[in-house]
């Protein structure tokens, strides 16, 4: 299992600072919307600088149709970026289009199925079935669409795992004394070791504990 940091802090500073503290560790480095938009792939270039041997995850969740999430991904890959998110949503066509792009790259496609600020009662009126059961329907339709993985909470990992091939990437990965904050279907790192998950995603707390470098050594101590 590996661990992704959540780049979400309210400034390039703040972030990059943190990663300066945490340059020894074998990480994945997760930058999401608010950090891209704000910093650019000038920011990319800057997390290579610390450390060339972080991998890049560029949590964009591409929802289009077909012919645009594949000249996006063309862009992420020119970029250098290690793994993207799309959402399963799109379709197996659109997961196609976007799988065929990445192929002769070393770029990860990862799929999202349901988001983890999500619990049954708001998400079921959307999509009009439980969280597990359509989950495991978008994980199907992801394969089929030639995705290296989904994104899933930790309480659909493991039921994804033994009906796919697929990796799974499990976020809102915190332990149990660490507050929820908008996050519903929350999850310890040992949590995420017994569903099979092949990625964590850790942000706020790592970032937000007084000591990240000691926080980091922990959950690597677990996951290990």
């Amino acid at each position: 299992m590996q661990l992704c940091l959540a780049l979400d802090m309210s400034s390039k500073r703040e972030n990059l600072a943190l990663l300066q503290e945490l340059r020894e560790f074998e990480l994945w480095v997760k930058v999401g919307l608010r950090s891209f938009i704000r910093d650019g792939k000038e920011f990319l270039q800057e997390i290579k600088a610390i450390n060339p041997n972080f991998k890049i995850f560029l949590d964009l969740k591409l929802y289009d149709i077909p012919n645009t999430m594949a000249t996006a991904t063309q862009e992420c890959i020119a970029l250098g970026v290690d793994m993207l998110t799309i959402h399963s949503s799109s379709g197996t066509e659109g997961m196609r289009a976007v799988s065929e792009v990445a192929k002769d790259s070393n770029l990860l496609v990862f799929a999202v199925t349901a988001l983890t600020s999500f619990e049954d009662s708001t998400f079921t009126p959307i999509y009009n079935a439980p969280i597990a059961s359509h989950a495991k329907t978008l994980a199907l339709l992801a394969q089929e669409g030639g995705c290296n993985g989904v994104v899933c909470s930790v309480y659909e990992s493991k039921e994804i795992k033994s009906s796919t091939s697929l990796l799974t990437l499990t976020p809102a990965i915190r332990f149990e004394e660490n507050p929820k904050g908008d996050q519903k279907r929350v999850a310890t790192p040992k949590s995420a070791k017994e569903a099979l998950a092949d990625f964590i995603v850790v942000g706020r707390p790592i970032y937000q504990a007084p000591n990240p470098k000691e926080i980091t050594q922990k959950i690597l101590k677990e996951i290990v």
